[in-house]
């Protein structure tokens, strides 16, 4: 700035963190004054705004695997500073592994995980892939109901009550191939972050978690690679510049499994056929100083057929365009349009005269704006708002042969508009005290067409209670539905190694999925909400302490949460899931509360890191209804369908030297709650089942070890291509978890059977290289 020009006041700071050797943005990184209180750290295009007093300042920056960087400043005026970091390269034995130091004490938010792609690389998983959603599920208070299942559970929440975004798009089905693999390239992925609780005020529209994936936007120096070959899978991704301002990463992933199924010894699945891929496109350019512009494609899809003539697929289609403005020194904002879908179907070929296609479809058309708006070092304000518009066919049958038996149907199309506006502020009172004050107000229209059904107050909603239909007419509002979310969070620090954190948040979710299982499954619908099924609500408050020993290089926390939340559909004995149109008869209102304690150590450095984390969790469901047809369990609250009380978790990664390293994951959980067959009786000359209450009982407990051995080439900084090996064995003890447990009738017995997706272990190797 000019000196002549300087007066009293804070001055801001802003600018760009990058990699100096890519020129991609560095999110997870921490900028802080030296001998000061002061710090802060990028947003996911790597900008920065740092308050700071006039004067001489001396601004240290540091990030994962990056050098640290130091800058002398003299403040006379606001002013601009893009800061550059290089990677760390360690000619010692000793490889450091460097995360965000400190930070888990000095952020006013909590149950927040964020996770390196180094991480995720290191970390084992099933078949050699690395695998984003497997890694989170490593952490505290985040279960699944099996290995192999898609979708995954927070903090007592169900699958669809988790909000997936990579890059600003919402991902309906995160999983691949029976939920073996995530939907997500990790060659892709820049880094992760999943909030359980303090969710910011941007967010909304689910009760539980976000699950915040952000890809890479490509180097700026020159044209990179990298790929693998698995047994399964195998992926290529390519980056680089356009020119002298744009860059680009394409990426893409398939199987070629068909093989591993002709393996099996049943005659009944030869003719099965499984498959995926996915393809990623994320294109950025610097079109002026102040402004920048950002395109992300991501397209998956999956088929498969086992033992039947039937197909099941399933597809997520995403695309946006953003345009982020820097306005001045300590203002920028971000406006983000672009679409989600998701649709899945089956086709059915048994024979002529019932060959059909059923397909389901969803779309989201959005538009946001956001502003960051850093007012000086006590108060950085973040506000905006936000429209999505929800557009679903629920379901069409058609049959495909002129000599089908079937006839055509077709649910009603659903519409829907949800808008939002959001404001939030964290404020740093001083340098013990840290607030965070967020406030979030969404407004939900049911629009028509629409044919809306009424029924009789205070009774059953069933077939007999209907009074009379009303029509809705196009782009009026059949049903409205508005409300406020509330987000609080506050830190106070105890030392320089020790915090504590008290948080509370409220939320509101106009969309619900409709299942017949406990996870996500292809045949899965999304239903939004209308006249006749609410919208769920919920709320969570939390408190955690935290400590850091050995200069944070481990870092341990506790952290005790209770959650409320209501009108979670569950559904009546014996309901119709597909082509219903009268779902609302067939489910129930219900009642949940979950409440846990969980506790983290994470090592961050030296040759031997990782972290070890455990879970007490419990989440209860009751009815909501107050007549007895509609109650379960007599309406007393009963085990959900993810209640898992016990969950253990060791994540380690051990450099043997430079190429070699060694990797484990261990996993122990309680076994989720069932249903079972209790006795049985003769009536009207045949015999009929009795069952226990609903999730009386569980299946047995979840245990299994991972173990890898990653072989890296030499490391020649001229060479072709870097290479390295994964060698290892999913579930290294051979356990057979079991999946699900079921019943067959069997003469005049009623047999047990204990179903496991992998009853022994499974060997795995994959190559990977870089250019």
């Amino acid at each position: 700035g000019n000196p002549h020009s300087a007066g009293s006041g804070e001055k801001i700071l802003s600018g760009y963190i990058r990699s100096i050797n890519t020129g991609e943005p560095i999110t997870q990184a921490t900028i802080r004054v030296v001998d000061g209180h002061i710090s802060v750290q990028p947003d996911q295009n790597g900008f920065y705004s740092i308050s700071l007093p006039p004067g001489s300042a001396t601004l240290q920056v540091s990030s994962v695997g990056k050098s640290d960087a130091q800058r002398q400043l003299l403040m006379y005026d606001h002013g601009r500073l893009d800061i550059e970091l290089d990677d760390v390269v360690y000619a010692l034995s000793e490889v450091v592994v460097s995360a965000e130091k400190g930070q888990n004490l000095q952020r006013t938010a909590m149950g927040v995980e964020r996770i390196s792609v180094q991480t995720i690389r290191q970390t084992p998983a099933v078949l050699g892939e690395a695998d984003v959603v497997k890694v989170v599920l490593s952490m505290p208070g985040v279960q699944t109901v099996s290995e192999a299942s898609g979708g995954f559970n927070v903090r007592g929440g169900a699958t669809d009550q988790n909000l997936v975004l990579f890059s600003d798009a919402t991902v309906f089905n995160p999983s691949h191939f029976f939920g073996f693999f995530s939907s997500f390239n990790a060659d892709v992925v820049n880094d992760v972050e999943l909030y359980k609780s303090s969710i910011p005020a941007r967010y909304g529209g689910r009760l539980s978690s976000v699950l915040n994936i952000t890809a890479k936007s490509g180097t700026k120096n020159k044209i990179s690679g990298s790929g693998g070959i698995g047994l399964l899978t195998g992926r290529l991704s390519l980056e680089g510049p356009i020119g002298e301002h744009s860059t680009f990463v394409v990426g893409g992933r398939s199987t070629y499994s068909d093989w591993l199924l002709d393996l099996l010894p049943n005659d009944d699945y030869k003719n099965s056929a499984a498959g995926f891929y996915d393809v990623n496109l994320y294109f950025t350019s610097q079109l002026t100083e102040k402004d920048a512009l950002y395109v992300m494609g991501y397209f998956s899809n999956d088929r498969f057929k086992l033992r039947t003539d039937t197909t099941y697929h399933y597809q997520n289609q995403n695309f946006n365009l953003k345009w982020n403005r820097i306005h001045s020194n300590n203002l920028y904002s971000v406006l983000t349009v672009g679409y989600d879908g998701y649709s899945n179907g089956i086709q059915g070929r048994g024979n002529e005269f019932h060959a059909f296609d059923w397909d389901y479809g969803l779309e989201q058309i959005f538009g946001r704006l956001d502003f960051s708006h850093r007012m000086d070092h006590k108060h950085n304000l973040t506000y905006g708002l936000q429209s999505n518009y929800f557009q679903s066919q629920p379901g069409i049958v058609q049959p495909v042969h002129s000599a089908s038996i079937l006839l055509p149907d077709q649910l009603q199309r659903e519409q829907a508009l949800e808008t939002s506006l959001h404001i939030n502020d964290n404020i740093t009172l001083n340098e013990k005290i840290g607030l965070d004050l967020g406030l979030r107000y969404t407004l939900f229209q049911f629009l028509g067409p629409h044919t809306q059904r009424n029924y009789e107050p205070n009774v059953p909603v069933s077939e007999g209670n209907l009074v009379h239909t009303k029509e809705i007419q196009a782009g009026k509002t059949g049903q409205l539905y508005h409300g406020p979310e509330f987000r609080v969070g506050m830190r106070y620090t105890l030392s320089p190694a020790s915090s504590l954190k008290l948080g509370y948040n409220s939320m509101n979710q106009y969309i619900h999925m409709l299942s017949n299982t406990t996870s996500i499954t292809p045949t899965d619908t999304w239903k939004l909400s209308d006249s006749n099924i609410k919208p769920q609500r919920g709320d969570q408050i939390a408190a955690g302490y935290y400590h850091n020993f050995r200069d944070d290089a481990i870092e341990t926390s506790v952290e005790a949460y209770y959650k409320r939340m209501h009108d979670y559909l569950d559904y009546k004995s014996g309901a119709t899931l597909v082509m219903n149109h009268r779902i609302e008869q067939d489910v129930v209102p219900t009642a949940a509360r979950a409440y846990g304690l969980e506790f983290l150590i994470r090592k961050n450095t030296g040759k031997l890191n990782g972290w070890i984390s455990y879970a007490y969790a419990r989440v209860k469901q009751r009815t909501e209804s107050e007549f007895l047809e509609e109650m379960i369990n007599r309406g007393a609250y009963y085990p959900s369908n993810h209640d898992k009380p016990h969950s253990f978790n060791l994540v380690g990664n051990y450099r043997v030297s430079h190429r070699f390293s060694v990797s484990v994951n261990s996993q122990y959980s309680t076994g989720r709650p069932i249903t079972l067959p209790i006795g049985k009786f003769n009536y009207a000359g045949g015999t009929r089942v009795i069952y226990s209450d609903r999730n009386q009982y569980r299946i047995p407990d979840y245990f299994r070890v991972d173990l890898a051995l990653n072989i890296e080439g030499n490391h020649k900084v001229r060479k072709l291509a870097h290479s390295s090996w994964s060698v290892g064995v999913y579930n290294l003890t051979g356990r057979e978890n079991p999946f699900s447990v079921y019943f067959l009738s069997e003469g005049q017995a009623l047999n047990g059977y204990k179903l496991s997706v992998f009853g022994s272990q499974i060997p795995f190797v994959t190559y990977n290289f870089k250019f």
